[in-house]
């Protein structure tokens, strides 16, 4: 499976609608902390079937 694209609005620290555009190869994601890194990979988890709320770092679904 390969991910082209990721639109991300209303999931964590993304508010307002993001699209992310993954290009083929080798993707690196970088930034300061707090900037949404881990929530990002997290998005794509949850994409993937992901249901344990506690392993997304969350306190119930609705986060």
């Amino acid at each position: 499976m390969k991910f082209s694209r990721l639109r991300l609005s209303g999931f964590k620290s993304f508010v307002e609608p993001t699209d992310l555009l993954i290009e083929p190869g080798l993707t690196g994601v970088v930034g300061p902390n707090g900037c949404g890194k881990s929530n990002l990979l997290e998005a794509l988890r949850w994409v993937m079937g992901e249901s344990s709320y506690k392993s997304m770092r969350a306190s119930g679904m609705d986060d």
